[in-house]
């Protein structure tokens, strides 16, 4: 991913979202996260950004952290969630197929209608706007 696509999908992510505070954004140290644009785009966002180390495999492993009483889990229960229900269930014959199945899972099922015991039974959706009220 080139630095101008990663800014695009930013700003894009921004404008649906709103301009959060004192967010961390992590991500591994590939070069479109730590060029200047980009700093200078979280900077200016108030973004707090986090790099895993060099190398260091254990710094992507599954943890939690708590949201008042509610446990959120880490990024890679996502990617094993959408590969057994969505990913290994088909057989993608284009790149665009795969693109479309994919964008259809997470935007209109995975954060919209399925409940999550990690955020209280509740959506990705339905958590957000309990959090940001």
């Amino acid at each position: 991913m080139e630095t101008e696509h990663l800014l695009k999908a930013f700003e894009k992510a921004l404008s649906r979202r709103g301009y959060p505070k004192e967010v961390i954004f992590h991500s591994d140290r590939r070069v479109q996260y730590a060029s200047e644009d980009f700093r200078k785009v979280l900077n200016t966002n108030e973004f707090v950004q986090s790099m895993s180390r060099k190398g260091n495999c254990y710094d992507n492993a599954p943890r939690t952290r708590p949201i008042g009483s509610v446990l959120l889990s880490s990024l890679e229960s996502f990617f094993k969630t959408l590969k057994v229900e969505e990913v290994y269930r088909r057989k993608f014959n284009t790149t665009r197929e795969a693109q479309y199945f994919l964008f259809d899972y997470i935007e209109r099922y995975y954060n919209r209608k399925r409940r999550h015991s990690a955020l209280g039974y509740l959506t990705p959706v339905e958590f957000r706007e309990k959090i940001t009220a």
